[in-house]
C-alpha cells in the first residue's frame, strides 16, 4: 500500500513541495472553498491546528473549484480571505481538481484509500482526510462534519 509520502503539491507561491516534508507528522488533508456555506470550518481546522501543533498536527488546506464556483480565481484572494476572516495560519496550497480526469493525484490517492458514504469521490468542499504518522489514510470525515468533531480520531494519530 502507497503512502501519501510519494506525491508532491504545488504550494501557493508555485513551488512544488513533496509530501515526504510531512513525514512523521499526524495531519489533516482538506479541501476548501472560500464562498461555500461550510467556509467556517476554517476557524474550526485553525482551532484544531494550534492546539496541537506542538504535538506535532499538520492542516494542509487545498482550495478547490469543483463545486459550483465557490473559489476564487486569484489564489491572492483566497489567502487573504482565510487570514482576514478566519485566521488560518496552516499551510495552504495552489487551488487544484479534487475529482475528475484532472483531479490531483494526492487527491485520487485519497480517495482509493478512504471511499466516502456511496462513492470513492469527493461530493462537495471540506472533505476531510486524517493521515497517520507513517502517511496512511486513516479517515475520511464528511463535509457537513464539524472539524472539532474529528478530536478523538485525532487522538489516536497523534
Amino acid at each position: 500500500m502507497s503512502t501519501i509520502y510519494e506525491f508532491s503539491v504545488k504550494k501557493v507561491n508555485g513551488e512544488i513541495q513533496s509530501m515526504e516534508d510531512y513525514k512523521g507528522k499526524p495531519l489533516i488533508i482538506v479541501n476548501t472553498a472560500s464562498k461555500c456555506g461550510f467556509a467556517s470550518q476554517f476557524k474550526e481546522l485553525q482551532e484544531l491546528y494550534e492546539e496541537n501543533k506542538e504535538r506535532g498536527l499538520v492542516v494542509l488546506g487545498f482550495p478547490s473549484d469543483n463545486f459550483k464556483d465557490q473559489e476564487f480565481d486569484d489564489i491572492e484572494k483566497t489567502m487573504e480571505f482565510c487570514e482576514i476572516n478566519f485566521g488560518v495560519t496552516f499551510p495552504m496550497f495552489a487551488k487544484v481538481n479534487v475529482k475528475g480526469d484532472h483531479a490531483e493525484p494526492l487527491f485520487t490517492h485519497m480517495t482509493s484509500q478512504k471511499k466516502g458514504m456511496l462513492t470513492k469521490d469527493i461530493k462537495w468542499n471540506f472533505t476531510k482526510f486524517l493521515i497517520d504518522r507513517k502517511g496512511n489514510v486513516v479517515e475520511r470525515f464528511a463535509p457537513q462534519t464539524s472539524p472539532l468533531k474529528m478530536k478523538n480520531a485525532i487522538e489516536l494519530v497523534i
